[in-house]
C-alpha cells in the first residue's frame, strides 16, 4: 500500500506494510500531524492484506473521509480521502490506476486556510466549507483520460482529411466514450465518479469550452467572470455569485480563449495580450492574458438572451412603461436620432436591439461594431465590424473608418454599437448630412452627461473645433436620450427618456418626457419607485397629423394611467 499525505501544501509518499498506524499530534503517533486542530491521538489506520481501514479516536475536531465525519471504522477504497484537521492523506494499491490521478489531486489540495469556491453571493462573507476531494480526484481523472484521447485522436491528420467541426467533435465523442468504457470494465473508475458526466465534462474541456459550457447553457446567468483557473464568477438576477466551476490549470483557460478567437481571425498573446470577440450567439467576450492579467488568464463573457426580447418583455421585466414604448416607437418611426446611454452592464445593446426592431423592413441599414453583437431582423441589413491590428501590428480598420466608409453605402439607417472615441464626430456629422434615424449608444450616467461625453469624444478625433460648435452640431443632430440604469436591487430599468430641443447661448436645452421616480426599498431589497411622464411634451408633437400618425397627447401627463396605442395610416 502507498500512503500519500498532504500537509501545509507539501506532499509526502512512503509505502506501508500490514500493521497498525497511530494518527495525531503525539511525538509517537506513525503518521504524524503536529497542528493544534489535531488530537493527540486522533485516529488510528490499519493496514491488513492489501486493505485499509481507518476510525475515528473520539477526536475533537472528528476524522472526515470524502468530506463525510466517520462515527466508526470505514474501509478505504482506492483513491478515498481521510482528512484530520486540515492534512489530508490517502491509501491506494500502488498497481491501481487511480494512484496517478490521486497524487496529482493531493498536490493541488487547497492548503490550510484556502477555501473551494461556492455558488453564494460575492458580498457574502459566510463560513466557507469544507473541501471537496473528491472534485480533485475528479479533475485529475479527467485529465488522464484526455492524455489518452490525444494519444488515439489524430487532430492533424483528421483535418488534412477534410474532416469538419461536426465529425470532429462525433470522432472525439466515440473515442472519450470508448477511453470511459474500458476503464469502468476494469474497474478503475473511482467511486463516486459518474461516467456519463465524466464524458460530457471530457467532451467539453476537449471540443468546446470546458466548464464554461454549463453556464453557457444556463439562461438564468447573465455574466460569466473567469478570474483565473479557480475563481469563476457569476452574474444571475443582477448580482454577482461565486460559482463551483473550475478549470484544471492556465492552459486550460487559454485553451478556452484560443478557442473563442481563432474562428474569428483573432489572436491574444504576449504581444497582444487582451482581445474583444464574440461567440457565436453574439454573447460578447473579452480576455486577458499575463503579463498584463496577474491573477491568471481573465474572461469577462456578458451573454446575450437567447430569444429577442420585445417590447412586452420590458414592460413584464418593469424596465420601462406600454406608454414609454409605444413613444420609442414612434421616435424610431419619426426617423429621430437616438442615443441609449447608461453605464457598463445596464443594457444597452439590448435596448438598442429592441428600438431596432421598430425600423420598418423596407429600409437598408448598416450596422457598424467593434465586435459583431446586434441581431435585427430585418431582411436589408449590412453588418461592418473593425478589425485589429496583425501581429505586426498592421492592418487595423477602426470604427471611425467604418463609419466613414458606410455614408458611401446608401444607408436609409446607420446603427453604431458603441461610440467610445473621435468616431463620434463622424456620426454627428451623418446625423446632420441626411442620415435620420440613426442609433447609437454611449457609456453616461445621466442624459446631461451624454453631452459632455460626445463633447469629449469629438475633441478625441484630433479636430481642434470651438466648444461652441461641437454644442452646435449636438443640439442639431441629436433628438432623443434614453437613458437606461443597473439599480442597486440587480434591476434594469429606463430612467429617464429625454428630448434635446436646442441651444440656448452655449448651453444645450432638454427637457426629460418620461422619468423614473424611486420611492423607497421593499423588505426584500427591492427598488421601489414608478416610470412615468413628466408632464412635457415633445416639441414636435403638433407635427404629428401632418405625418399621418395619431397619438393620443394624454400619453404625456403624468395623471393619467390608461394606456396608448401609436397608430399611423398605411
Amino acid at each position: 500500500m502507498v500512503l500519500t499525505t498532504l500537509i501545509g501544501g507539501n506532499r509526502e509518499s512512503r509505502t506501508l506494510t500490514d500493521g497498525t498506524y497511530m494518527i495525531g499530534r503525539n511525538p509517537s503517533c506513525q503518521i504524524r500531524f503536529d497542528f493544534p486542530d489535531v488530537s493527540e491521538r486522533h485516529a488510528v489506520l490499519t493496514v491488513r492484506d492489501g486493505r485499509a481501514v481507518v476510525e475515528d479516536l473520539h477526536s475533537a475536531n472528528g476524522t472526515y473521509v470524502n468530506g463525510e465525519p466517520i462515527d466508526g471504522a470505514v474501509v478505504l477504497d482506492s483513491g478515498m480521502v481521510v482528512q484530520v484537521g486540515e492534512s489530508m492523506l490517502r491509501v491506494c494499491d500502488e498497481n491501481d490506476w487511480a494512484v496517478k490521478a490521486a497524487e496529482d489531486a493531493a498536490q493541488d489540495e487547497p492548503a490550510a486556510g484556502e477555501t473551494e469556491p461556492v455558488a453564494r453571493d460575492a458580498e457574502e462573507d459566510d463560513e466557507p466549507p469544507p473541501p471537496d476531494p473528491m472534485r480533485e480526484l475528479r479533475r485529475n481523472v479527467q485529465e488522464q483520460i484526455q492524455k489518452e484521447l490525444l494519444k488515439r485522436m489524430d487532430m492533424k491528420r483528421l483535418t488534412m482529411q477534410g474532416v469538419d467541426r461536426e465529425g470532429l467533435e462525433d470522432t472525439a465523442r466515440e473515442k472519450i466514450r470508448q477511453i470511459i468504457d474500458e476503464v469502468v470494465a476494469n474497474g478503475r473508475l473511482p467511486d463516486g465518479i459518474d461516467p456519463v458526466r465524466l464524458e460530457d465534462d471530457v467532451f467539453n474541456e476537449a471540443m468546446r469550452l470546458g466548464p464554461l459550457e454549463d453556464l453557457l447553457a444556463d439562461d438564468s446567468v447573465s455574466e460569466i467572470m473567469v478570474n483565473g483557473p479557480d475563481k469563476v464568477y457569476i452574474e444571475r438576477g443582477g448580482k454577482l455569485q461565486l460559482s463551483d466551476c473550475q478549470f484544471t490549470d492556465d492552459a486550460s483557460v487559454l485553451s478556452v480563449i484560443e478557442r473563442i478567437i481563432a474562428p474569428l481571425g483573432r489572436r491574444c498573446d504576449e504581444s497582444q495580450p487582451y482581445v474583444d470577440a464574440r461567440l457565436a450567439d453574439g454573447s460578447r467576450v473579452n480576455a486577458i492574458i499575463a503579463p498584463l492579467a496577474l491573477s491568471g488568464p481573465t474572461i469577462t463573457i456578458r451573454k446575450f438572451s437567447k430569444k429577442a426580447l420585445t417590447p412586452d418583455d420590458f414592460i413584464r421585466f418593469g424596465t420601462w412603461t406600454h406608454n414609454a414604448a409605444e413613444f420609442m416607437k414612434l421616435c424610431v418611426w419619426l426617423r429621430k436620432n437616438v442615443i441609449v446611454a447608461g453605464g457598463t452592464g445596464s443594457g444597452k445593446t439590448t435596448l438598442l436591439n429592441l428600438l431596432s426592431g421598430y425600423i420598418p423592413h423596407s429600409e437598408r441599414i448598416v450596422t457598424v461594431e467593434d465586435a459583431a453583437e446586434l441581431r435585427l431582423q430585418q431582411p436589408h441589413v449590412v453588418r461592418l465590424e473593425a478589425r485589429p491590428p496583425n501581429i505586426e501590428g498592421k492592418g487595423a480598420v477602426p470604427i471611425r473608418d467604418l463609419v466613414k466608409n458606410c455614408l458611401r453605402m446608401r444607408p436609409d439607417r446607420i446603427i453604431v454599437g458603441e461610440c467610445r472615441g473621435g468616431e463620434a464626430l463622424d456620426m454627428l456629422q451623418a446625423m446632420n448630412t441626411g442620415h435620420d434615424g440613426s442609433l447609437t449608444t454611449v457609456h453616461a450616467n445621466s442624459p446631461r452627461d451624454v453631452i459632455s461625453r460626445l463633447e469629449t469624444m469629438v475633441l478625441m478625433s484630433g479636430m481642434e473645433l470651438p466648444s461652441r460648435a461641437i454644442r452646435e452640431q449636438i443640439a442639431s443632430a441629436v433628438d432623443i436620450i434614453i437613458h437606461e440604469s443597473r439599480l442597486s436591487d440587480g434591476s434594469r430599468k429606463v430612467t429617464a427618456i429625454t428630448e434635446v430641443t436646442g441651444l440656448e447661448g452655449n448651453q444645450i436645452v432638454m427637457q426629460d418626457l418620461f422619468a423614473f421616480k424611486q420611492s423607497g426599498v421593499g423588505p426584500d431589497g427591492k427598488i421601489i419607485g414608478e416610470f412615468k411622464p413628466t408632464g412635457a411634451m415633445p416639441t414636435w408633437f403638433d407635427q404629428l397629423a401632418g405625418r399621418g400618425i395619431k397619438c393620443d397627447p394624454r400619453m404625456f401627463d403624468p395623471d393619467c394611467t390608461a394606456d396608448f396605442t401609436v397608430e399611423r395610416k398605411k
